[in-house]
């Protein structure tokens, strides 16, 4: 009987089955425990994948204009549909994530670190007056059950609920830029984007009679100023090489740029490569070859020496009959005379009325092509910048003074006569904002294309002449539709 006890004792067969039993419900607790952080996980990353769909959504309504949110609230409601599973109110088909089922904010801006929350100060409060600034959205998802399998009731201590809420959010942002861009801003001399996009219509165009500003007084109307560069660098050796490159290495965002700080020289070095004339000295660094002019230069000047000694100058009294510029129009609004209508009440004489010389011009530079518009088949009413274009296409028919450059070797870009600027709106009376030579972020109403209609004016005046080709905005001819980058993206 003892050595029977004694062996039950010493027998070890079947061991595994206690062991078994006893980790049994362990094993099968770690696996339901498993199941339920995947649902959780799974639940999470569809809340926060509906949440930054919409914030994206919303973000990319935010342009700067008026009525940004009611276009964002729109989005939200009617444009983003999205889909969780393993919510508690039903583990069996999705659910639809709608607007109904978050909650939104539009901010100014965020904090400067992303582990501080977003404060008051970020949040805007009218969403009526101050849409226009609105940058960013924020989208919160209201916290949804999660139905557990795994009993956490007893890691809760709550043992009356057998479930959690699971929510997330999102901060997305929307920003317009433009890369390869000429550092440089004019105010509107309409001071109304709608009558800018409105004098782009048809083929007549106003030109625009722009005069830099000084480095502390205030723009307004028909003045310009140049742009802090992206890399920081503000001297005019800089300024002047940026303004000469066929692509300038810089991008600006519409919704806000800053000024050049300091008083800048005049930089008509930088404009005046694409007319083939170069600084004596060139101790802006200024080449033909990454600088070269545009493929029509003519500008009423008068070509001497050869390719390696080349210079231009004013035409003497027995040249001046057969050397003529691309007349500037014949009166600026509030000046000399010229009526100051409704649509640019403060142009301050540097808009004008987009009535020039046509015949005039053509006759002494085209004379063998007939009255204007002879059977060239252009408009009566041709912009200057179509008639550049038309002596591109016609090089042969010219007046004494050659369509191509006499000194150096031309790009065959025809935009290289263009110039890309950013339009600010600078008149405080009209809906403007106070620019000063120091200072910003100022927003930005559109980007344009600028056509130069002559040299520039080198000091004291350092004006520029020129015409609006297009703008990138709904009141534009469309040229312009890739050049701006539209960019919403997520920021938390």
């Amino acid at each position: 009987m003892l050595g029977t006890i004694r062996a039950f004792w010493n027998d070890q067969r079947g061991i595994a089955m206690i062991l078994v039993a006893i980790m049994l419900p362990v094993l099968v607790g770690f696996a339901v425990l498993a199941i339920d952080m995947s649902r959780v996980n799974s639940l999470h990353n569809d809340l926060q994948n509906g949440a930054d769909a919409m914030a994206l959504a919303a973000a990319a309504e935010l342009d700067g204009k008026s009525d940004s949110i009611v276009r964002a609230d729109r989005a939200l409601l009617n444009l983003v549909s999205n889909k969780y599973s393993f919510s508690g109110a039903n583990n069996g088909p999705a659910v639809t994530l709608a607007s109904a089922g978050v909650t939104r904010r539009y901010l100014l801006s965020l904090p400067a670190s992303d582990d501080s929350p977003i404060a008051a100060a970020n949040v805007i409060t009218d969403e009526v007056t101050d849409a226009k600034l609105a940058r960013f959205v924020e989208i919160k998802v209201t916290p949804v059950g999660f139905s557990a399998i795994f009993p956490i009731s007893f890691l809760s201590g709550n043992t009356a609920s057998n479930s959690m809420s699971i929510g997330s959010a999102s901060v997305a942002g929307f920003s317009e830029s433009v890369c390869n861009f000429t550092p440089m801003f004019i105010c509107d001399p309409y001071s109304s984007l709608t009558n800018l996009g409105a004098a782009l219509q048809g083929n007549s165009r106003p030109m625009f009679a722009l005069k830099k500003q000084g480095a502390n007084a205030q723009f307004g109307p028909g003045n310009y100023g140049f742009l802090q560069t992206p890399n920081g660098d503000q001297s005019t050796k800089a300024i002047t090489q940026m303004v000469a490159a066929t692509q300038p290495k810089a991008c600006f965002a519409q919704n806000g740029v800053n000024t050049r700080t300091g008083t800048t020289p005049p930089i008509n070095d930088g404009f005046n490569t694409r007319f083939d004339i170069y600084p004596n000295g060139n101790g802006s660094g200024l080449d033909p070859v990454t600088d070269p002019p545009a493929p029509n230069t003519i500008k009423g000047m008068v070509a001497s020496g050869g390719r390696n000694n080349c210079s231009y100058s004013a035409p003497n009294n027995g040249q001046a009959a057969n050397y003529k510029a691309v007349p500037r129009d014949n009166c600026f609004y509030s000046a000399n005379g010229c009526s100051n209508p409704s649509t640019a009440p403060n142009a301050n004489g540097r808009l004008g009325d987009g009535t020039w010389d046509r015949a005039g011009y053509w006759s002494v530079n085209h004379p063998n092509d007939g009255a204007w518009p002879g059977n060239s088949g252009l408009p009566a009413d041709a912009s200057r910048y179509q008639v550049y274009q038309w002596e591109i296409n016609n090089l042969n028919d010219h007046g004494a003074e050659a369509t191509t450059p006499a000194c150096d070797t031309p790009t065959s870009d025809p935009k290289r006569r263009l110039v890309y600027v950013a339009i600010i709106n600078c008149d405080t009376s009209n809906g403007g904002v106070a620019v000063q030579g120091s200072g910003g972020p100022y927003p930005v109403d559109a980007f344009a294309s600028f056509f130069l209609t002559e040299p520039a004016g080198g000091p004291p005046n350092a004006d520029i002449y020129g015409e609006i080709v297009d703008i990138n905005t709904k009141d534009g001819l469309g040229t312009l539709d890739n050049f701006v980058r539209d960019e919403a993206q997520l920021y938390r």
